[in-house]
């Protein structure tokens, strides 16, 4: 089975610049030509995962987080684990993609899988 490979896009000059464009508990919207990434920075570092929520894609950037390192959808809350992306509420939602953030050629970069497809609606999806 051949490997995934990963493209890398330059975020942040440092982690410095990351946290004063992201403070802590807060999101930040990402777009990388059509795809849109929700950067969310708690206090167990910066996390990132697609933008809609899995249930009727509302924007989670404009959700809120919460203490148990989860990002809530502001329009039925459900609650995503930032890390994993498993909906943690309960209501049977698809997780969420979540993709890499590190320090690569002296800047913060996000990667993305190359030619990554989204998953299809599942029959709790709208």
């Amino acid at each position: 089975m051949a490997q995934k490979q990963l493209k890398w896009y330059k975020l942040f000059e440092d982690w410095e610049e990351a946290r004063k464009k992201v403070p802590l508990n807060s999101t930040k919207k990402v777009r990388i030509g059509s795809k849109k990434i929700c950067l969310a920075h708690t206090k167990e570092g910066f996390f990132v995962v697609d933008d809609e929520c899995t249930h009727m894609r509302a924007s989670l950037t404009s959700g809120h987080l919460n203490d148990f390192n989860e990002v809530i959808c502001p329009w039925h809350d459900y609650r995503f684990c930032l890390k994993t992306g498993e909906e943690k509420s309960g209501k049977n939602a698809r997780p969420l993609l979540t993709h890499r953030i590190e320090e690569k050629n002296d800047s913060i970069q996000l990667g993305l899988y190359k030619d990554e497809v989204p998953p299809k609606k599942d029959e709790f999806s709208y």
